[in-house]
């Protein structure tokens, strides 16, 4: 069965299917072409996206009651479950409380833009660009740098980190610029990179799975084979969309606690 998958695709794509690629991430401006404001498909996403969870929270919070409806229980477990299983757990209340609405900011502004990768008439990932992902880790590294200043304050905090105690003298002069470099680069790239990718990967994989369900099922010549492959290709396509979902959740749950932890880590040690 995988021997004749590979050639089915093989056969595909020499028939001219097409396949998406890295291009399809990179779509041409619709509106306002040539100015700094030109607006293409992924961007337009980006506001949609951000303009219906606005209306969404802000109608809810709005028509709250003291005694919740489904809709508005749904809305109150999702902010529970940021408060006390991301960030009370992570740094404690006393010290969570502060960072409470940036995190939830974060978990459901990433939950929604991912889940536009699977939403018909958007079908690609508002994270699916490292331009959102970026904003969003360096939004984390200002957070963390902004409580260690607070908390230890700049000198302290860089010394306490860049030369950990313990260690002899000679290994500062390689293990200072690593632990700078981490504090810099690495906390931040290691967000940036792991939202990007995984939505980028779910996406081609989608993509794929249906382009190839559509040409064995539409546009092949013999039916008679086309329709049992291009079948297989359907479920597999539709897999892939139900594991995208609790991707999307996935990746938010992770940016949002390491986030967190990072902020943590900023604070003195009790």
């Amino acid at each position: 069965m995988v021997g004749s998958l590979s050639a089915g695709l093989l056969l595909a794509d020499e028939a001219g299917a097409h396949l998406p690629s890295v291009d399809d991430f990179l779509p041409p401006e619709i509106l306002f072409q040539g100015t700094p404001f030109a607006i293409n498909r992924i961007i337009l996403i980006r506001i949609v996206a951000t303009i219906v969870l606005l209306v969404v929270l802000g109608v809810t919070a709005k028509r709250a009651k003291l005694i919740p409806g489904r809709w508005q229980g749904v809305v109150e477990y999702g902010l529970d479950f940021v408060r006390d299983k991301v960030v009370y757990d992570v740094m404690g209340e006393a010290r969570g409380k502060r960072y409470v609405p940036m995190i939830t900011t974060l978990f459901f502004t990433i939950f929604i833009f991912n889940l536009c990768g699977i939403i018909p008439g958007m079908n690609m990932a508002a994270n699916a660009t490292v331009v959102m992902p970026l904003v969003f880790a360096v939004w984390t590294l200002i957070q963390y740098w902004i409580a260690a200043i607070r908390s230890q304050g700049l000198g302290h905090y860089l010394r306490h980190e860049l030369f950990t105690p313990g260690v002899p003298w000679p290994v500062y002069f390689l293990l200072a610029p690593i632990n700078l470099l981490e504090l810099l680069i690495i906390r931040p790239a290691s967000l940036t990179i792991r939202l990007f990718a995984n939505m980028v990967s779910g996406h081609l994989m989608v993509a794929t799975c249906l382009a190839f369900a559509q040409f064995w099922m539409v546009d092949a010549v013999n039916k008679l084979q086309g329709i049992p492959v291009g079948a297989l290709w359907f479920a597999g396509g539709f897999a892939m969309t139900c594991f995208e979902a609790f991707v999307a959740f996935l990746q938010a749950y992770v940016f949002a606690i390491l986030s967190t932890v990072y902020i943590n880590l900023s604070f003195p040690e009790e």
